[in-house]
């Protein structure tokens, strides 16, 4: 083992360790630093999880939510790379057993581990994200199960999602640069990739590596707005660079290190931990989006104008935002292929279609019945337009710039596949264009 100090070891000085990693922290401050909340803190931004439209299906509760908004801690808690050990002997190393030192720890062989001391780092805050409830971890993920609005229990299912999954690095200080690695550090301060983890000697000799099942980024052309248009999904390390996508997410050999391409967390950017996937909004991407008042005011409009079933003769109405999951007598349904709006009704079974398709009265096409909804988690909007449009075949309601953009995005599902879903609830998405425009009978129209 090569001691702190002696010739052998590598300090971050001559390595250049400093844009590496960082440590843990919970993101509820202590009683005893309400104090300095009563300044406004400064927002990094925040943390949506698509397909739970703004709530999870039980409630969210500490940090198990939908939405996790990120804040400048009070103390800064991030860590950067220090000392590299080259450790020969299976003895586990000071690095390890001291709880207060973070580290990583590649396993090369049996006989050979490569360990990264991280020290203290003032001027970054770290948050962690996974599927672990300790306390280390500051937002719990847990796989959600596409078209359900459900998340699946970490606890009790087979998960892919790992327990320590990733980690944002926030700058303290302006422009408050947010960053994704992967993994995150443990319960003793330590990330471990073992003997079957993809992992490498960088040509600066310092190492890297990559997750079992990975963590994907994708950052928007042009930002999130009405003039996004989708990126191109790529895979985090360990330590931050950007590299191509393996075969599989648990293939052993690395993509391509794509150099011009970074690690910063952009506003809309996607992050996939293989069984989840979150949405980065940065707090001045917020000031943009609509907020719940507004959406509120869209869906009395909507309201007041009095929509008819053109059939039943029945005045529709959208329930309230918070109204989620039973479906009301007057709720809006439309037949997803052709988009023509209607109250419920009973009829237009085809028996040879089974009860899943039915055929619109008004236009005589077959396709799926659904209710509409309207989306309620704010930050998956492009813009504050009407929603008058809904996914297929779901139905949920939004904007034409927000559906157009989210049915052009590919989300990563199982291993090595890829489908365009709402991003209220995750269901994939159906028909040529994954969305359809709602024809209304009435003044709207």
């Amino acid at each position: 083992m090569v001691l702190e100090g002696s010739p052998e070891a590598v300090s971050s000085h001559s390595l250049d360790l400093r844009r590496a990693c960082p440590q843990n922290g919970r993101f509820y401050p202590s009683a005893g630093d309400s104090i300095l909340l009563t300044k406004k803190p400064v927002k990094y931004g925040e943390l949506i999880v698509l397909g739970y439209n703004g709530c999870l299906p039980n409630g969210d509760k500490g940090r198990h939510r939908s939405r996790l908004a990120l804040y400048k801690r009070p103390k800064a808690n991030g860590v950067k790379p220090d000392v590299i050990h080259h450790i020969s002997t299976p003895l586990m190393s000071k690095a390890l057993s001291d709880r207060g030192q973070h580290s990583i720890s590649y396993t090369l062989s049996r006989s050979h581990s490569v360990i990264v001391e991280y020290t203290q780092d003032s001027e970054t805050d770290m948050f962690q994200i996974g599927r672990s409830t300790e306390s280390m971890i500051d937002f719990v993920v847990t796989d959600t199960t596409p078209g359900t609005n459900s998340s699946v229990d970490g606890q009790s299912a087979q998960s892919t999602i790992s327990r320590f999954a990733c980690r944002v690095i926030c700058e303290r200080n302006p422009p408050y640069t947010a960053r994704i690695y992967a993994a995150g550090f443990d319960a003793s301060r330590n990330i471990f990739l073992g003997e079957r983890a993809a992992k490498w000697r960088t040509p600066d000799g310092l190492m890297d590596g990559l997750t079992t099942n990975g963590v994907l980024v994708m950052h928007p052309n042009g930002g999130f707005s009405e003039d996004s248009t989708p990126g191109v999904w790529r895979e985090i390390s360990v330590c931050g660079n950007v590299y191509a996508l393996r075969d599989s997410r648990s293939a052993q050999q690395r993509g391509k290190l794509v150099e011009l391409e970074s690690n910063v967390l952009q506003d809309g950017s996607l992050i996939d931990l293989c069984g989840a996937t979150l949405l980065w909004r940065t707090s001045e991407g917020l000031l943009r989006t609509p907020t719940l008042q507004q959406l509120e005011v869209l869906r009395q409009e909507i309201n007041a104008a009095r929509p008819q079933c053109p059939v039943g003769f029945s005045t529709l109405a959208f329930p309230s935002l918070a109204q989620r999951g039973v479906v009301e007598k007057q709720q809006p349904w439309v037949y997803v292929n052709c988009g023509h709006v209607h109250g419920f009704h009973n009829w237009g079974f085809r028996k040879e279609k089974g009860s899943l398709e039915r055929e619109c009265p008004m236009c005589r096409r077959l396709g799926p019945y659904v209710p509409l909804w309207l989306g309620c988690e704010a930050g998956l909007y492009l813009d504050a337009g009407r929603p008058t449009h809904a996914f297929c075949p779901c139905g949920h309601v939004c904007s034409a710039k927000t559906v157009q953009y989210w049915s052009q995005i590919p989300l990563p599902h199982g291993t090595h596949a890829f489908h365009a879903a709402c991003p209220f609830c995750g269901t994939w998405l159906t028909g040529q264009q994954g969305f359809v425009r709602l024809i209304f009978q009435g003044p709207l129209d």
